[in-house]
């Protein structure tokens, strides 16, 4: 009598804003192979609020999460020992055959640990990103996964060398492309339909977007003074709308620095969702940010991006898109400033898989293998 064949078991983790963007073309290719795959989803709870968190299950149009161990949030010690405490007995419980893990978040390094001590294959979607910078906790997070991980799906040639370098198999790695550009463009005409802009009275090229949240830049508070000084000249050029982030909105009360933002031509908007938020985003002039993932969408969407940083794990943006990396230099971001608002700026190509299909690719590689 022929034997029943089993499914293979995936528990994919998600923990932040950005790990839901990245997870949803993936969760929706699993499905369409039901017969094959029984995939469950975790949600440790790092993002938690409405806006960070609930609004994207919703807009993206996943289901809720299978269990959520609603960590919260706590230091970087602390949020990861919580995480593990949690994740380690669904582990057991579960037996899966993979867990698949999204990003450089402390959620990705915390699963990651736990699957790799209890001897699960690790799957890292977006492997290899580097910016070499370790004052970054996300890069901490990025090289451990990676160490850590049997399949490392990578979004750009970068990747692929920076993992090749530290002597990882090159059968474990996989350039799949870009699943943040696969839940793009299988949202893009949808978030036309968003009214933020004209909530907020806005026109199309006539604003910047800004977006600050990484601790290296908002937990300092002259970088913070800083940046407050910067805005005030780019808003007496163009409007600037500025969703803040939990984080930056606290640490600006923090250093009680309210007075400094506020100004007639900053637009300050509380976190937005996903579909609002990429609505302002295809429709800005000129997007100013600290964030990896809209670097990304931005090269995508051909919208000009500076990036407020010293370094970006995302050449490929600059190489071939439409990014440039600033830092917190005044004179630099307001020279490319000029650049644009005078329509001079480099228009940008599409990198190589970025075309929608990444999240095929995975999902067909991890059957083929996870078979045997």
């Amino acid at each position: 009598m022929e034997k029943t064949k089993k499914k293979i078991k995936i528990i994919c983790v998600v923990g932040a804003r950005p790990n839901f963007i990245k997870i949803t073309p993936i969760i929706k290719e699993f499905t369409k192979h039901q017969n094959l795959i029984t995939a469950k989803l975790i949600h440790t709870g790092q993002h938690y609020d409405s806006k960070m968190s609930k609004i994207f299950f919703d807009e993206l149009e996943i289901s809720q999460p299978n269990y959520n161990l609603g960590v919260g949030s706590d230091s970087h010690a602390r949020q990861t020992a919580k995480i593990m405490e949690k994740f380690e007995p669904i582990v057991l419980k579960e037996k899966p055959n993979l867990i698949l893990v999204v990003g450089d978040v402390n959620s990705t390094l915390a699963c990651a640990l736990v699957s790799a001590k209890l001897q699960v294959p690790v799957a890292h979607v977006e492997a290899g990103l580097r910016s070499f910078n370790w004052q970054m906790p996300e890069e901490i997070n990025r090289v451990l996964t990676d160490r850590l991980s049997d399949f490392l799906f990578t979004t750009e040639e970068s990747a692929n060398r920076n993992l090749i370098k530290e002597n990882i198999p090159k059968e474990k790695i996989f350039f799949i492309g870009n699943v943040m550009i696969d839940t793009l463009k299988n949202h893009l005409k949808k978030s036309q339909k968003s009214k933020i802009l004209e909530k907020l009275k806005l026109k199309k090229r006539t604003y910047a977007l800004l977006t600050l949240h990484r601790a290296e830049i908002v937990d300092q508070k002259e970088n913070l003074y800083l940046i407050a000084d910067i805005l005030k000249l780019i808003s007496q050029k163009i409007p600037i709308v500025f969703p803040v982030h939990p984080r930056t909105q606290q640490k600006i009360k923090e250093f009680e620095l309210e007075e400094k933002f506020k100004m007639s031509n900053l637009i300050i908007t509380e976190a937005l969702g996903y579909l609002d938020f990429l609505n302002l985003q295809n429709n800005a002039k000129i997007v100013l940010t600290d964030s990896g993932g809209i670097q990304e969408e931005t090269t995508l969407l051909k919208i000009p991006c500076l990036t407020l940083r010293q370094e970006t794990e995302r050449p490929v943006t600059v190489e071939v898109g439409t990014n440039i990396v600033t830092n917190l230099n005044k004179e630099k971001i307001l020279k490319e400033l000029n650049l644009i608002m005078k329509n001079k700026f480099k228009k940008g190509e599409i990198p190589p898989f970025w075309d929608g299909k990444a999240a095929q690719r995975i999902v067909r590689i991890l059957i083929k293998k996870l078979k045997k």
